[in-house]
């Protein structure tokens, strides 16, 4: 993989800041690390690959907060629109970490308020996180999702916290983010269970409205059909047996499916 992305001309963090794409559309794809090689292959004159410093696939840790009785992850599984996710987003070799609330609206666009999460070290994550006012720091924090959320801060706790690798691409035009993720690596904090998704990945194209994009005809050649997959909900199903998941049956299939697969190539 890595001598694949060698090849692409790079786009660095600075040519990047004007492509935040905070309220945007977003498609996700499931595929295989085999078809994975054929599309970044496909996609090379058409694209440029994220670049610090040298680095081209970056390391991400999240942890997802619910409610007790998990209403987040409800929410989603029965389909209802307007939902929200809090997790603490972290850019693991740059060290910047954030708390963010994600809103998926009834049009279908998602919108991400984000604040910078002080001291957080996703190398030696603290699960004891309760966001009450006890300093400054913590006042911050409460207002910041008394704004945004529509959940009471002070009763959610961690639920989950995953592992992944990331390329991102940036078509030339600069009007679109492809993220593509891979290595996934699940840790329920309610269960203790454990799920590896390694020879998964899950692409992401992210765009402000519906802008025109030269992936889609790619994807399409391949054979790789657009599919809703939260990484909180799917990482919460595969980990917590005592979870509803009616709605999310088939794409556990499909997730036991492509690891199969994968095991094979």
């Amino acid at each position: 993989m890595d001598s694949i992305i060698r090849t692409y001309n790079p786009i660095t963090l600075d040519e990047m800041s004007g492509i935040k794409l905070m309220n945007r559309t977003d498609t996700k794809f499931v595929t295989t690390i085999d078809k994975l090689r054929s599309l970044l292959m496909l996609a090379h004159d058409d694209y440029r690959v994220q670049d610090i410093d040298g680095q081209r696939i970056a390391s991400y840790y999240t942890a997802y907060f619910d409610t007790p009785d998990n209403n987040m992850y409800i929410v989603h599984q029965n389909g209802h629109a307007g939902r929200q996710k809090l997790r603490i987003r972290s850019y693991v070799e740059t060290g910047l970490n954030f708390l963010e609330v994600k809103t998926k609206n009834n049009h279908g666009r998602t919108k991400k308020k984000r604040v910078d999460m002080i001291g957080f070290d996703p190398r030696n994550p603290d699960h004891g996180i309760r966001f009450m006012r006890q300093d400054d720091q913590y006042r911050r924090y409460d207002e910041f999702l008394r704004k945004h959320l529509r959940y009471d801060p002070t009763i959610l706790t961690e639920h989950l916290e995953n592992n992944f690798k990331r390329i991102t691409l940036v078509n030339k035009a600069k009007t679109e983010r492809l993220t593509i993720d891979t290595e996934l690596k699940f840790h329920n904090l309610k269960t203790g269970r454990n799920k590896d998704l390694t020879g998964l990945v899950i692409i992401e194209l992210k765009r402000d409205g519906l802008q025109p994009s030269p992936i889609l005809g790619m994807l399409r050649d391949l054979r790789i059909k657009p599919c809703g997959f939260s990484k909180y909900c799917m990482g919460s199903a595969l980990t917590n047996p005592d979870l509803k998941r009616n709605n999310f049956k088939e794409r556990l299939r499909m997730v036991e499916r492509f690891l199969s697969r994968a095991q094979l190539q």
